[in-house]
């Protein structure tokens, strides 16, 4: 389909209009999730390229990865200031809660999958499969019964600019960790670079980009427990590619989106029958993104060198 891109002002700092033209229904089943008089904001930018943006509700404040400053940083919600949350940070890329509220960061100079504690303090929840080390985890998800699923595509090893240049011995995977084992499982070994995932409501679906594949895709599992059945594609993401994903609490995938251009990039909204359904344009592609706010309704896009924030009437899964 085109994409055509916003009005050559549309960041600048004169007043706009609503609706944001950035925010675009392309069917009618996304014209309730728009919100009139919601706007995009830009909350924060002057980095590299930040990555897995995560909402501490009960801190009011979002986390998230500059990986190659190998930093991560903290929005406050209620000042809007930015300050460093932690440095050096292993070159982190996607984090994630846990059931006890814990963060869960996938590291790409250590190539491991880790746990903060509540006193700050670090714990290893994998690092190595058979005893080869992981390639470098990429993003992950927490199950409702407390199993940790993570991407291992190998990106942070491909240069030294987002980990350390080292060669792979292990094919690209989807892990599966059960907290009762602490052992990773392979489950989805078909995916050229296994990146961004997520869990359908109920968690009887998981979602998982191939951002490697030609054309780049996004594929849609049969889930039971901690068994992965039958994979099918669920879009093509022709002309530019996926990232991190998010459902909605209606099923609905909101997608990161990049490389297509102006007009493209950004996040596309995919309804559960694969329709692509809505936009938000961005001026940079975007990477990852999450749903958070007071009431959930806020949606957070880490998008190549700035953090965007847009009030949507939709909250995440």
């Amino acid at each position: 389909m085109e994409y055509p891109p916003l009005p050559p002002d549309r960041w600048a700092d004169a007043p706009g209009r609503y609706p944001d033209p950035a925010v675009r229904v392309l069917d009618p089943r996304f014209e309730d999730r728009r919100l009139h008089n919601a706007a995009v904001e830009r909350i924060a930018t002057g980095y590299r390229w930040v990555e897995g943006p995560v909402w501490f509700g009960d801190h009011r404040c979002l986390l998230w990865s500059d990986i190659p400053s190998d930093r991560m940083l903290r929005w406050d919600e209620q000042t809007g200031a930015v300050t460093v949350f932690r440095s050096p940070a292993n070159h982190a890329n996607g984090h994630t809660r846990d059931r006890q509220g814990r963060l869960v960061s996938c590291e790409h100079l250590t190539r491991r999958v880790t746990r903060t504690e509540p006193d700050g303090s670090i714990t290893v929840l994998a690092d190595r499969v058979d005893g080869k080390p992981l390639n470098a985890p990429n993003d992950v998800v927490v199950a409702a019964d407390g199993a940790v699923w993570f991407t291992d595509p190998g990106y942070g090893i491909l240069s030294d600019y987002e980990g350390r240049r080292a060669t792979f011995e292990l094919p690209t995977a989807v892990y599966r960790l059960d907290p009762g084992q602490g052992r990773p499982e392979p489950v989805i070994q078909d995916l050229e670079r296994p990146n961004g995932l997520c869990f359908a409501p109920g968690g009887s679906l998981l979602y998982v980009v191939d951002s490697g594949s030609t054309p780049r895709t996004i594929h849609v599992y049969e889930v039971d427990g901690g068994r992965v059945g039958a994979g099918r594609r669920f879009a093509d993401m022709t002309p530019g590619s996926s990232d991190g994903i998010r459902c909605d609490s209606d099923g609905n995938l909101w997608t990161a989106a990049g490389g297509g251009g102006d007009g493209y990039d950004g996040v596309h909204v995919l309804a559960p029958d694969g329709t692509l359904i809505g936009q938000v344009v961005l001026p940079e592609s975007c990477a990852n993104l999450c749903f958070g706010g007071a009431a959930g309704n806020r949606l957070f896009m880490a998008a190549s060198r700035s953090i965007y924030a847009l009030y949507v009437n939709a909250t995440g899964a």
